[in-house]
């Protein structure tokens, strides 16, 4: 099970994953950071990036906070790791 460590900015003008910076991966969200909105947001930008269910994604840490710790199972720490690069580069799936 690979884990994911994030630091999200809400509010943004478009939700897309920017750049990892020393290990944490900044991840801008659309939707503001109140009743799980920026959260839910968030597990749905990444299950897409890595072509799973959102409930595939759980939150572990961070769930009231921008810093997160996310897992992914079924997911190696490596294919985690290309799947963020394909987004950052530009090339999210379309669905």
């Amino acid at each position: 099970m690979a884990q994911i460590h994030v630091r999200v900015k809400p509010k943004s003008a478009r939700s897309k994953i920017l750049e990892c910076r020393e290990g944490v991966w900044q991840v801008a969200l659309t939707s503001p950071p109140e009743n799980g909105k920026a959260n839910r947001e968030l597990v749905r930008l990444l299950a897409k990036a890595f072509h799973i269910a959102p409930s595939h994604i759980q939150i572990v840490s961070g769930e009231k906070s921008r810093n997160k710790t996310l897992s992914v199972p079924g997911l190696s720490d490596e294919e985690l790791e290309v799947g963020m690069r394909k987004t950052v580069e530009g090339r999210l799936p379309k669905n």
